[in-house]
C-alpha cells in the first residue's frame, strides 16, 4: 500500500462536477483542502486487496452497507497494521458512494494511474435490485414503483447524488422510480398508509434518512405498524398493504457502534475475530485497557470520539452532540501514517463497500488526524499489479465540461419539460 503524489487533472474541480460529484470543491470548517483534491491516490496490490475481501466477506453479509477498515498495506514496517481491522459499520445511511462507484473509476480511466481498482459497485447494485425487488414483487403481488428519498436541507447536494446513483441502478435494474423529499411523504387520515405528494401509495422506498431519526418523528410508531400489512389486499385483489422500506429498520441494530461489541463478545475466539478489534460497552470494559478509542454507540463524522494511549489523550472530538445513548471503547488501532512531501502526516481509512452479502468496492477517507472527519477528503485508489482492466479515455477540455454542466442540454429540446432525475436535482441541489 502506498501514497502516491500526482499532478491534477486540467480543470479538475469543473471536470468531476460534471461527473456528478456536486460537492468536490467544498472545503469543509477546519479542512485546508476540497473533498476531492485530485492531486494523489493509493496504490495496493492484487494480494491486499484479496485480504481486504476475504476479511470484508468474513465479518458480515449484508445487503448495502460500508465497513471503515483499518490497514497498512502488507508491507507496512509495523505489523499491526498488516491485519485489517473494522471500526465500524456504516449499514443505514452510508455516503461517498458516488465517489467510490463513478467517480474514482472515471478518474482512473482519464489518468492511467494503475492497472486495475477495487469496483465493481454499480454493477452489483443492478444486480442487487434485480434480485432484492423481485422478492418484493412475489410479496405484494404486483411490480411496484420505487420511490427515492432524502432529506430537506443537505446544502451540499452529497445525499441526493448518492441517491441519485442508488436511483439510476434501480432504472437500470428495470423498475419504474420516483424521487421525493422525506417531508413529502404524507400519512394518510383515511387509511393510514403512506403516499406520495401525487397521491400514489409508496409500496417500495429507498431512502437515504436515518432510522434513528424516524424513530423519534411524528409517524415514527406508525411505520413499524404499517409494515405489519405488507402484501394485504382486499377482496378485489388490490393492494392495501404496507411500504417496503430499504435499508430495513434492522439496520438500525447494526449501523450502531455498539454492534461490534456484541461482535468482540460473540467472536473473539473465532477464526474471523482476528479482524475484530477488542471492543466493550463503556462501562464493562478491562481496567486494563489504557489504549483505546472511546465513542458514542449513535454518532456520525468522527463527532465526540476521544483517542487515548496508555492513559493520555491523544486526540479529543469531543462536541457534545451525540452522547445520549453512551459509549463504547475499542482497543486503540490508530490509522497508517502517511508523510508527504512536506513532512506533514495524512491518514487514511478504508471504506469496504458490501452490496447483497459480497464486498464489491472500496474508497478512501484522507485526513491530517487519526479520527476521520467531515472534513476528509476522498482519495482514489488502483491496483498496481495484474492485467489492465479499462481502456484509457481522454480528460475533456473546458468547453466539454462547462458543456455538461449546463442544465439546458439534459429537458427535452421540443418542451423543455424536465425529467424526473434533473426536476429532483434542481429542487435538492441547483437550487
Amino acid at each position: 500500500m502506498r501514497r502516491v503524489p500526482v499532478d491534477k487533472r486540467p480543470n479538475a474541480t469543473r471536470l468531476i462536477q460534471s461527473q456528478g460529484l456536486v460537492f468536490a470543491d467544498l472545503v469543509a470548517p477546519g479542512a485546508s483542502e476540497p473533498y476531492w483534491p485530485d492531486d494523489r491516490y493509493y496504490s495496493f496490490t492484487e494480494k491486499e486487496m484479496l485480504l481486504l475481501e476475504e476479511a470484508a466477506r468474513d465479518v458480515f453479509a449484508i445487503i448495502y452497507g460500508r465497513f471503515d477498515v483499518c490497514f497498512g498495506g502488507l508491507a507496512h514496517p509495523d505489523p499491526r497494521l498488516r491485519v485489517p481491522k473494522f471500526y465500524e459499520f456504516n449499514a443505514d445511511t452510508p455516503t461517498s458512494l458516488l465517489d467510490a462507484a463513478s467517480i474514482q473509476w472515471l478518474w482512473m480511466e482519464q489518468t492511467g494511474h494503475g492497472n486495475d481498482q477495487f469496483n465493481s459497485i454499480t454493477e452489483k447494485l443492478i444486480e442487487g435490485w434485480k434480485r432484492n425487488i423481485m422478492l418484493v414483487e412475489k410479496e405484494l403481488g404486483h411490480k411496484p414503483t420505487v420511490h427515492f428519498a432524502v432529506g430537506e436541507g443537505e446544502a451540499t447536494g452529497e445525499d441526493a447524488m448518492n441517491t441519485m446513483l442508488l436511483m439510476e441502478t434501480c432504472q437500470q435494474a428495470g423498475w419504474t422510480t420516483k424521487a421525493l423529499t422525506m417531508e413529502e411523504i404524507a400519512k394518510s387520515k383515511k387509511d393510514g398508509r403512506f403516499y406520495d405528494a401525487q397521491g400514489e401509495h409508496i409500496d417500495v422506498i429507498f431512502k437515504l434518512y436515518p432510522w434513528e431519526y424516524m424513530v423519534d418523528q411524528q409517524f415514527g410508531e406508525a411505520f413499524f405498524e404499517d409494515m405489519e400489512n405488507i402484501g394485504k389486499r382486499d377482496e378485489e385483489g388490490n393492494y392495501i398493504g404496507g411500504t417496503v422500506w430499504m435499508e430495513p429498520p434492522y439496520k438500525l441494530l447494526w449501523s450502531n457502534k455498539a454492534v461490534f461489541a456484541v461482535l468482540w463478545d460473540m467472536f473473539k475466539d473465532d477464526p474471523r475475530g482476528k479482524w475484530l478489534l477488542p471492543t466493550y460497552f463503556d462501562n464493562e470494559a478491562p481496567a486494563s485497557m489504557t489504549s483505546f478509542a472511546r465513542k458514542p454507540i449513535f454518532a456520525r463524522e468522527g463527532a465526540d470520539v476521544v483517542l487515548k494511549k496508555d492513559g493520555e489523550i491523544l486526540q479529543d472530538a469531543s462536541t457534545g452532540d451525540y452522547d445520549a445513548e453512551g459509549y463504547i471503547v475499542q482497543e486503540l488501532a490508530v490509522l497508517p501514517e502517511f508523510k508527504d512531501a512536506k513532512g506533514s502526516s495524512w491518514y487514511p481509512v478504508l471504506g469496504m463497500w458490501l452490496v447483497d452479502g459480497d464486498p464489491v468496492g472500496m474508497g478512501i477517507r484522507e485526513d491530517g488526524t487519526p479520527i476521520t472527519t467531515n472534513a476528509s477528503v476522498f482519495i482514489p485508489h488502483s491496483i498496481e499489479d495484474g492485467p489492465v482492466n479499462y481502456m484509457k479515455q481522454k480528460i475533456p477540455d473546458q468547453d466539454e465540461i462547462e458543456n455538461l454542466l449546463r442544465v439546458e442540454p439534459f429537458f427535452d429540446s421540443f418542451d423543455k419539460e424536465e425529467n424526473e432525475m434533473m426536476s429532483y436535482i434542481k429542487k435538492i441541489v441547483i437550487s
